[in-house]
């Protein structure tokens, strides 16, 4: 079986974020979340897998670029104002993802069980609904 992708509309294009307001950044993050951890769907298990894990399947280069991609992350959220330790929290979970990816098999299970920007999500838009409450959206 194949993975497919979710498919992209125009409409998602022309909502992407472009300004450096809490608001926009949240949206970009957002975004980036999706990607990395939420572009494909495995069929059968319906299991949401992203460019971290397929970028992944390339042994260490694969790795470091998911970790860059990663880190951008953990940028926005200084670009924001977070606290240091909770900056050095999501570097942490960047960096043991990206460790742990090296390790050939041991990496790609990882990958697809520990979510290190999922939880860098959660962390960014805690602060955010915190510090600016104005960009709060609901899910569903």
């Amino acid at each position: 079986m194949v993975a497919r992708p979710t498919p992209l509309n125009a409409s998602l294009l022309d909502t992407l974020p472009v300004g450096r307001d809490p608001a926009a950044v949240r949206r970009s993050v957002e975004a980036v979340e999706r990607l990395l951890e939420g572009l494909y769907v495995i069929p059968g298990i319906n299991r949401r897998v992203g460019l971290d894990a397929v970028v992944g399947l390339v042994p260490v280069v694969g790795d470091v670029l998911a970790g860059a991609m990663g880190m951008w992350l953990v940028w926005e959220a200084r670009n924001l104002g977070m606290g240091r330790m909770a900056l050095f929290g999501m570097t942490a979970r960047v960096g043991f993802d990206t460790l742990l990816g090296m390790v050939p098999l041991v990496g790609d299970a990882a990958d697809f069980f520990y979510r290190s920007n999922t939880r860098n999500l959660k962390r960014i838009k805690k602060h955010l609904d915190k510090h600016h409450p104005a960009t709060v959206t609901l899910d569903g």
